[in-house]
């Protein structure tokens, strides 16, 4: 099942996605619909068939949850990695380490305060000259780290920042409009297999596109659930949160993000989040 979040009656409902329309869900947002699916023991689909409407609107896809809090992994990609690396000019350094050794790097995003849905812009850092697109697959989550169902990321980053000094991390990944999520959420009856999502990321300024990339979830390094629990060690995360499983697309400096670009991050599995950019 595709679910998503929309604008109807004045209000942010949730909604199930059928074909180039939406069925409402309503006087529920999709953090509403997951608690009373886990507070009634069930299962999200069969709950949102049985309230939503029967009719159809033609309505645009809102961010498809507004999470509770978000967590990122890096170095899960090799690329990733080594490219870290070479960013501090070291050979083979701490991000190789942590791509090789069991415990992954997890990292907290923020919350639905710094996260932007289809459409709306995405940010650059007004100290950043470096600040680039980092397409991900994200695993929306249950309580107790159950996984609900996939939609696509783009965890925005200054990547500059980090360079100066890997301590400042948190101020290169976390800041207004850092992370784009959407279009919908693809639940894992349907997307039962996250180790094959083909994900493609361009860049377009005005006529041109600046950058095209693309990779594929079999390179992902890590399985979702060492990540979920690790992430989940002494740390209950609560329901409606979502997790980044990191990066396999690389954007160089020189394709770096200048207000008006419009990132589009495109899956045949998860469909299509495009959004400008704009200094926050």
């Amino acid at each position: 099942m595709r679910l998503t979040q929309i604008k109807w009656s004045n209000a942010v409902t949730a909604a199930i996605v059928d074909g180039d329309r939406a069925r409402p869900i309503p006087e529920y947002n999709m953090q509403g619909l997951i608690e009373r699916s886990e507070k009634e023991d069930v299962p999200l689909t069969t709950l949102a068939a049985q309230l939503a409407t029967s009719h159809r609107e033609s309505a645009a896809a809102l961010i498809p949850v507004h999470p509770r809090e978000v967590w990122a992994c890096g170095c899960t990609y090799a690329n990733s990695a080594s490219f870290r690396d070479a960013e501090h000019g070291t050979r083979e350094g701490f991000y190789a380490h942590v791509y090789r050794e069991p415990r992954p790097e997890l990292f907290f995003k923020g919350t639905a305060r710094i996260c932007v849905g289809p459409g709306q812009p995405i940010g650059i850092r007004p100290d950043s000259k470096f600040t680039a697109p980092e397409p991900e697959l994200a695993v929306v989550l249950g309580s107790k780290g159950r996984v609900i169902g996939y939609t696509l990321a783009n965890d925005v980053s200054a990547w500059d920042i980090e360079r100066e000094n890997p301590l400042y991390l948190p101020q290169s990944k976390f800041y207004s409009a850092a992370c784009a999520l959407g279009p919908v959420i693809v639940t894992t009856d349907e997307l039962t297999d996250p180790y094959n999502v083909e994900l493609s990321c361009t860049i377009q300024r005005g006529d041109a596109i600046t950058f095209e990339g693309r990779t594929s979830t079999a390179s992902l390094n890590r399985k979702i659930e060492t990540l979920i629990e690790f992430l989940m060690r002494a740390n209950p995360v609560p329901g409606s949160s979502i997790l980044l499983t990191g990066t396999g697309i690389i954007v160089p400096e020189e394709a770096a993000l200048q207000p008006g670009d419009v990132v589009t991050i495109k899956s045949p599995e998860l469909g299509e989040l495009s959004n400008p950019a704009m200094v926050v």
